[in-house]
């Protein structure tokens, strides 16, 4: 991954405003007077939704931002803006308009369950004069430089048709990259735009065709893309990734975690796609680092964000849990050794050249883990192999008896040794327990004198690749 943690893009995001308030709890009982639950608050907190939760994703990620809206002359606008200074975010194109309420969405949550949400809020357009003053204050912030401009679109009244283009027209007018997250089934107000990141329920209404499979969402997401006259659409699959519609159809996959709450995905997704694209990243990439960022949101309560380290951490997590990733060299066992005794995991060891994979290794590879949280074998490469066991052995070469390691459930990572014995293997991995077979009962073991603890397992009588071996050929015979 490009080092994206070093780059501050400034960003503009211009959209609907509003004030998450949460009120936390827990319930046990039903009310007397309406059978209603009674909420027990233990706390509440507040945090900035709507176009504020695409600000708050752009400064987890570290970017620069500026952002334009119109909010009220009230203590929820007041509010707002010391939530934005806290930030550090610039707040020169924030219109106050008299008589307009600022949004502020209160829900209750009870034991992880949102059970209710109050609004109170102004829908209305804004008005002319705050339009014209917004416009004016965003072309002068377009002129400093801006890298990308995100329009946040909550359908609270202040991005209304001439407002949104004339922002579109200003930004392309100077080469500046507009991104969208849309709402409603009319896009025409987005004409224009670089991108749009509509979900597949939202494309299946603004084109009127019910997306059910690829052929259908590829004409929908081509429609878009065609009419609107963008340089791509971009449709969220949730658990399957997204669609991007340049010349061709392009899905990014994802891979689906747990969900807690969806809220606020949408935000994490384009705030990561114009952070990466801003930074220079190609729409291919900058499409699997919002993957990543939304999982990682989903998998959190309430309006969230996803910091680099969570990123980083979430796609690693996913990378070694891919067999290939689980066969190591030493160098790179060496820094998973480090990692995982940081992380205070008890280390097994054991080795062996595991030729014809079958039950007796399997049973042995089980019990060996379970003397500790994670198991490292070391393999006989095949030069090994045949300098302990013949010519004529192994019958699968080295890689095919690391992979087939590498897929058992018992274990986490396996690496190839040249030597006859796996003694400077074992110096690098430095075992908690080192495992051998019963069969080395009063013998000497290589490598004792480095692991913390000695265990012996018995195979399982008549189970060797010797004995397959032996078969096959007398059946040959």
């Amino acid at each position: 991954m490009h080092n994206y943690q070093n780059c501050r893009p400034k960003l503009l995001v211009i959209g609907d405003l509003m004030i998450d308030h949460y009120l936390w709890g827990k319930t046990e009982r039903i009310s007397p007077e309406a059978p209603v639950p009674v909420i027990d608050v233990k706390n509440e907190s507040e945090v900035l939704g709507g176009a504020g939760n695409v600000v708050n994703n752009l400064v987890a990620l570290g970017a620069e931002v500026e952002v334009a809206s119109v909010i009220g002359a009230d203590e929820n606008g007041e509010r707002l803006r010391r939530m934005l200074d806290e930030l550090g975010v610039g707040q020169e194109a924030l219109i106050v308009e008299e008589g307009r309420s600022t949004t502020r969405k209160s829900r209750v949550i009870a034991s992880h369950q949102q059970v209710i949400r109050f609004d109170s809020e102004t829908r209305t357009p804004i008005d002319p004069q705050s339009e014209e003053k917004l416009l004016e204050r965003v072309k002068v912030l377009l002129e400093r430089g801006i890298d990308t401009v995100l329009i946040s679109d909550y359908g609270k009244g202040v991005l209304t048709d001439s407002l949104t283009q004339g922002i579109i027209h200003l930004a392309r007018e100077r080469g500046i990259r507009v991104m969208v997250d849309p709402k409603g089934t009319d896009y025409s107000k987005y004409r224009g735009a670089t991108a749009i990141t509509p979900n597949k329920k939202e494309a299946g209404e603004a084109t009127g065709i019910v997306i059910t499979d690829e052929a259908s969402l590829r004409e929908a997401g081509f429609r878009l893309k065609e009419e609107l006259e963008l340089e791509r659409a971009i449709v969220t699959l949730s658990e399957e990734g997204m669609a991007i519609f340049g010349d061709s159809m392009q899905v990014i996959p994802t891979v689906a975690r747990e969900v807690y709450d969806v809220t606020g995905a949408g935000d994490t997704v384009i705030a990561t796609l114009g952070f990466v694209r801003a930074c220079g990243g190609e729409i291919d990439e900058a499409a699997r680092i919002a993957n990543a960022a939304a999982a990682v949101v989903v998998g959190k309560l309430g309006s969230a964000t996803a910091s680099w380290e969570e990123i980083i951490a979430f796609e690693d997590a996913l990378h070694e849990s891919t067999t290939e990733f689980r066969i190591q060299d030493r160098e790179t066992l060496a820094k998973t050794v480090e990692r995982l005794r940081s992380e205070g995991k008890r280390i097994v060891f054991t080795n062996g050249c595991f030729d014809l994979l079958h039950l007796g290794h399997v049973k042995y590879l089980e019990k060996a883990k379970s003397f500790g949280d994670v198991l490292i074998v070391g393999l006989n490469s095949d030069d090994s192999v045949r300098r302990l066991k013949g010519e004529t052995r192994p019958v699968n070469p080295e890689y095919d008896r690391a992979y087939l390691l590498a897929a058992l459930e018992a274990v986490d990572y396996v690496s190839i040794f040249d030597e006859d014995t796996p003694l400077e293997l074992i110096r690098i991995v430095r075992p908690d327990i080192l495992v051998k077979g019963g069969d080395y009962r009063g013998k000497e073991v290589v490598g004792r004198e480095i692991a913390g603890e000695l265990r012996l397992v018995d195979f399982v009588e008549g189970r060797s690749s010797s004995g397959i071996i032996r078969k096959i050929n007398d059946k040959g015979e």
